[in-house]
């Protein structure tokens, strides 16, 4: 990785104070490690749907000319996955997870693997369970016991199985948090979790917590930001309250792969996602 300037200079003051104290330049530089920057980051393209509703491969084309370099489906608009991978390529896109219907797990699983392979996304990934699935705690139980059987076909295809959340899996039923309920009830070796790390704070949840008592489980997260309590108005990454840098610092221990942009309903959706861009091409941590 580049070392910047600030960096550079923040090593060898360090390194200079441990030399005149006695400590050889390498212990000292070791004081304050290097910066890591984002060498990749997504776009979850429902923030753009209503640009991709009227002209997908331009949508991505700009999406791509921003500075993007990995994309997340939420929805193909009538195009096949031949069409979809060819215009990923043209615009030299990734597609490393596409979200998915929880009802295709019951009606068009093979289909969903088959396409999920042919574009080729590495996950897929469930945002969003029905209501009535999730009343009482064994209606949770059985959702864990779903993902556990549609991520062992995905495994079988070749694919991972992942789940977004949102805030309502932070409310108790009982004493029990419906989160940590999948979290524990579904095979780590085969269910990933996509940490939407504004619907987490929104919802009263520290994403490092959760990184610390069940690493390796979230190889995605969604980066949106809060205008912070008690409205937690979403608003462009940078912009709001949400830690970004102390959460990334994390990534190693969360076992986060990719980082990917959302917001719900910006007033401006190419201004949104170039703004939130710029700041985490541009944060260090």
């Amino acid at each position: 990785m580049t070392q910047t300037r600030r960096t550079f200079l923040a090593t060898i003051g360090v390194a200079a104070l441990g030399v005149a104290n006695g400590c050889s330049t390498a212990v000292a530089a070791a004081v304050v490690p290097p910066r890591r920057k984002l060498s990749r980051i997504g776009l979850q393209l429902y923030t753009v749907r209503d640009q991709m509703k009227l002209d997908l491969p331009g949508t991505l084309a700009r999406v791509a000319a921003i500075g993007y370099n990995e994309v997340e489906f939420a929805g193909y608009f009538d195009r096949s996955p031949s069409e979809i991978r060819s215009l990923l390529s043209r615009y030299a896109l990734t597609s490393p997870s596409a979200h998915i219907p929880y009802e295709s797990m019951r009606t068009s699983w093979r289909k969903t693997l088959d396409d999920s392979k042919a574009i080729g996304h590495e996950w897929i990934t469930i945002p969003w369970i029905p209501e009535e699935e999730r009343r009482t705690l064994d209606g949770w139980k059985r959702v864990a016991a779903e993902y556990n059987r549609a991520a062992a076909d995905a495994k079988a295809a070749g694919l991972r199985f992942a789940y977004h959340n949102h805030d309502f899996e932070l409310k108790k039923l009982g004493d029990v948090v419906p989160l940590d309920l999948l979290l524990e009830e579904t095979d780590a070796s085969l269910v990933d979790f996509e940490m939407d790390l504004y619907w987490m704070v929104e919802g009263g949840a520290d994403p490092v917590e959760y990184f610390n008592r069940f690493p390796k489980r979230f190889p995605m997260v969604h980066v949106k930001d809060s205008a912070g309590p008690p409205e937690h108005r979403m608003t462009e990454v940078g912009q709001g309250s949400i830690d970004f840098r102390k959460i990334f610092a994390q990534s190693e221990k969360a076992g986060i792969q990719h980082y990917i942009v959302e917001h719900d309903q910006p007033a401006d959706p190419m201004a949104s996602i170039r703004t939130s861009y710029d700041y985490l091409h541009a944060l260090e941590f």
